[in-house]
């Protein structure tokens, strides 16, 4: 059997939004008996090139990275800007907001799920590559996040 669009089958990685980074973080902490991981700032639209619905956005959030072996739990506190996490965040409450994916050839990938009516929601660069984020809650709900490493 092949491994289908993506090239891969393995998830990553689950992403959480969140109103207080801090204060679930620390719970995590807590709960999995784990340090705390800082949380750090996304860069800002000039690095990170982010483009939410087409248009250039300056949205931005703080993370935070839990490594729980072969899975990481990213929390997600967005800014007030116009993105993905904080639309979902505003219709939909904490929790959930994507499951991700490391992939190779991220403009083919994507061009294959629009191709299918999966459209690209969000993009953006971070230093060492780059995510898109793809509205998938129709067949698979929950959104596809994909990322690509530069080598």
């Amino acid at each position: 059997m092949n491994n289908g669009i993506l090239g891969t089958k393995v998830i990553t990685q689950i992403g959480l939004l969140v109103h207080d980074i801090e204060k679930v973080s620390q719970a995590y902490a807590e709960f999995f008996g784990m340090e705390k991981p800082a949380w750090f700032w996304t860069d800002t639209v000039d690095k990170a090139q982010t483009e939410f619905r087409g248009a250039s956005s300056e949205a931005r959030a703080k993370l935070a990275f839990f490594d729980m072996g072969s899975l990481q739990l990213e929390l997600i506190e967005p800014d007030r800007h116009a993105s993905t996490w904080r639309e979902h965040l505003d219709a939909h409450g904490e929790g959930v907001h994507h499951i991700a994916f490391v992939v190779e050839g991220m403009k083919e990938k994507i061009s294959l799920m629009e191709g299918k009516g999966l459209k690209l929601v969000q993009k953006g660069e971070y230093t060492g590559g780059r995510y898109a984020y793809l509205d998938t809650f129709e067949p698979l709900k929950v959104m596809l996040e994909l990322l690509e490493n530069d080598k």
